[in-house]
C-alpha cells in the first residue's frame, strides 16, 4: 500500500518515516495529526496530540491485550494511565481525551510529556537527516529551529508546547485523510502481527467498533431450538438450570470475544446471567470446563441438524471440522485449547484469578 502522490509535496519524506520502525509511536502520531487536522486544528498543543495517541491505542492495548513490545513507551503509558485515572478498559475515546488533556495527576502528565523527548522531532528526521558528526542533541536542536521556517517543506513546525501544520500540507492531509489513516493502520497491523504471531484478527483490533454486534440472532435462530427441545440447559460453570422464557441466561463467548474478536456459533453458549456479569473476559479452565462445553455444543449441533439443517450457523462449524457430521472431540479440543493458552500468554486472566 502506497501513500497518495502529490506533484508539489515531498511525499517520499513522509513515506521514509516508516522505513525503519521499532515502535508504534510513528503510526499513532501521524494518525493523531490527521484526525486533528480534519477537526480544523492547525496549531496543536503537543499534549492534545499525545492524548489522542493514547486514546487511539487504548482499546487495542487494554481490551484486546495486544502486545506492542516490552519497550514500547506507548503501551507502558497506556497501562500506567489506566491505573492512575478512573477510566475503564473500553472507555469512550472522547472521554479518554478529555481526561488526559485536563488531568492534574502527576503520573499521567509525566507519561504524556515523556513522548516529547523523542516523538515530535524524530518523526521529522527524513526532512532533516543528520549531517557530518552531528550529535543527536544537535540534530534535535536543528530540527526545531529549521522546522519553524518550514525548511525542506517539513510537515509541521516544532515549538516548545505545540506544533504548527505547514499550510502547504493541509489540503493533502484533509483530502487524503482516509487513505493516509488506512496506510498507517495497515502498516501498524503488519508491525503488531510480528509481535503477536498467534493472535487472530489483528487488523480488527486496532479500532474500537462504534457498537458491538449483539447476539440476538444467534439466540433466536440457533439456541432457542435447543431450549425448546431440552426444556432447560444447565450452565456449564454454575450448574444452574437456564430457561429460555425466564431469560436467566446470557449468550456468551467460551473463549472471550476480546481475544477471538468473532461471534462464531461454535464459541457461543448460554450461561447464567449473574455469573456472566462477574466473569468479564476471564478465560475458562480447559481441564475443568471443556468437556461440559463440548457436550453442550455437540447436543446443540445435533438438535439444529435435525430441525434446522439449512441454518447458516451450521456452516460456521466448517472452520473446525472438514466433515461436520463427525463433530470430533479431538478436533474441537485442538482448536479451543491453543486459543486459551495464547490468550493467557497475552495477559488474559483465568476465572480463578
Amino acid at each position: 500500500m502506497n501513500l497518495p502522490i502529490s506533484n508539489n509535496l515531498p511525499i517520499n519524506k513522509l513515506a521514509s518515516v516508516f522505513s525503519s520502525t521499532s515502535a508504534t509511536y510513528k503510526f499513532y502520531w501521524l494518525i493523531a495529526l490527521i484526525e486533528l487536522v480534519e477537526e480544523e486544528n492547525i496549531e496543536i498543543p503537543k499534549r492534545k496530540i499525545f492524548s489522542r495517541m493514547i486514546s487511539n491505542s487504548w482499546y487495542t492495548i487494554n481490551y484486546f491485550h495486544i502486545s506492542f513490545g516490552k519497550q514500547d513507551n506507548l503501551q507502558i503509558a497506556v497501562e500506567r494511565i489506566l491505573k492512575e485515572e478512573n477510566l475503564t478498559i473500553d472507555e469512550k475515546k472522547s472521554k479518554i481525551e478529555t481526561c488526559l488533556e485536563n488531568s492534574t495527576n502527576k503520573e499521567t502528565i509525566n507519561q504524556l510529556l515523556h513522548f516529547d523527548k523523542n516523538v515530535p522531532h524524530w518523526f521529522l528526521s527524513p526532512w532533516f537527516p543528520k549531517i557530518n558528526n552531528e550529535t543527536d542533541n544537535q540534530q534535535k536542536s536543528r530540527i526545531y529551529s529549521d522546522s519553524q521556517s518550514f525548511v525542506n517543506d517539513s510537515l509541521y513546525a516544532l515549538h516548545k508546547d505545540f506544533i504548527s501544520i505547514n499550510p502547504i500540507w493541509i489540503s493533502y492531509l484533509k483530502s487524503n485523510a482516509k487513505v493516509l489513516k488506512d496506510y498507517c493502520y495497515w502498516n501498524l497491523a503488519l508491525f503488531l502481527q510480528t509481535r503477536n504471531p498467534n493472535v487472530p484478527d489483528i487488523p480488527n483490533k486496532l479500532i474500537k467498533p462504534a457498537i458491538r454486534n449483539g447476539l440476538t440472532k444467534q439466540t433466536n435462530e440457533y439456541w432457542k431450538l435447543v431450549f425448546k427441545e431440552l426444556g432447560s440447559i444447565n450452565c456449564i460453570f454454575t450448574d444452574t438450570k437456564l430457561y429460555f422464557e425466564e431469560k436467566n441466561y446470557a449468550l456468551d463467548h467460551f473463549v472471550p470475544h476480546a481475544f477471538v474478536s468473532h461471534d462464531l456459533i461454535w464459541n457461543l453458549l448460554p450461561i447464567e446471567k449473574k455469573f456472566n456479569s462477574s466473569k468479564s473476559d476471564r478465560l475458562p479452565l480447559f481441564d475443568k470446563h471443556f468437556d461440559k462445553f463440548y457436550d453442550l455444543q455437540k447436543l446443540a449441533f445435533d438438535i439444529n441438524k435435525q430441525h434446522n439443517s439449512k441454518s447458516k450457523y451450521m456452516d460456521e462449524f466448517l472452520t473446525i471440522f472438514p466433515n461436520i457430521d463427525a463433530f470430533e472431540k479431538d478436533k474441537f479440543s485442538n482448536t479451543i485449547q491453543p486459543l486459551i493458552t495464547i490468550a493467557s500468554n497475552n495477559g488474559f486472566l483465568f476465572m480463578n484469578e
